[in-house]
């Protein structure tokens, strides 16, 4: 899958996180939103980890305005990181916890929306579609590498069961996507 269509799938699934975690704040749901915290922490660590260490790195020196876009990206990651850390040390469900899980995802949409304006439409001008297929392969495989679900998982669903699982999980955009879109997106479980 190209690199660029896999890590929007990953903006899309937290930002599925994001929606069902706003309804768990708008029902006062303390234990549903100390559990999609995790989720939400989760996919964030491992999208953080690809990026940083393998995307980032592949697209930086491909132009001066590439390269800016990175490194400011990689200090949004950095904000968000110390934000989950001092989440950790708080009670889910408190004043201070929930203000704090609201500026993480106000961040975090921040930098994707900007990643998906700014950074990608340039990557794609300033790479080959074989480069990025290849970049994907890469990201998918460090993926599963640090335990999280990578497109052979969801392989053998159908395509009601992608939908299902993407209506199910908030993903939004999905009645627009492909069958390999949806399955990028969606987690298995």
């Amino acid at each position: 899958m190209d690199a660029v269509a896999l890590l929007v799938a990953d903006h899309n699934r937290v930002r599925g996180l994001f929606s069902k975690f706003k309804d768990a704040k708008e029902a006062d749901d303390a234990a549903a939103m100390g559990a999609l915290a995790t989720k939400i922490f989760t996919e964030l660590e491992v999208h953080t980890t690809i990026e940083e260490e393998i995307f980032y790195p592949w697209c930086h020196d491909q132009s001066d305005e590439i390269g800016e876009t990175v490194d400011e990206g990689v200090e949004e990651h950095h904000v968000v990181k110390v934000l989950m850390q001092e989440i950790g040390d708080l009670e889910p469900g408190d004043d201070q916890w929930v203000a704090k899980m609201q500026v993480v995802i106000e961040n975090v949409e921040h930098h994707a929306e900007e990643e998906e304006k700014e950074l990608f439409p340039k990557v794609r001008s300033n790479s080959s579609a074989d480069d990025r297929e290849q970049l994907g392969t890469r990201l998918d495989a460090r993926k599963g590498e640090l335990g999280a679900p990578v497109l052979a998982d969801k392989i053998d669903l159908t395509d009601d069961q992608l939908r299902t699982l993407a209506t199910e999980q908030a993903i939004p955009g999905r009645s627009k996507m492909s069958r390999d879109e949806l399955a990028a997106t969606v987690s298995p479980s």
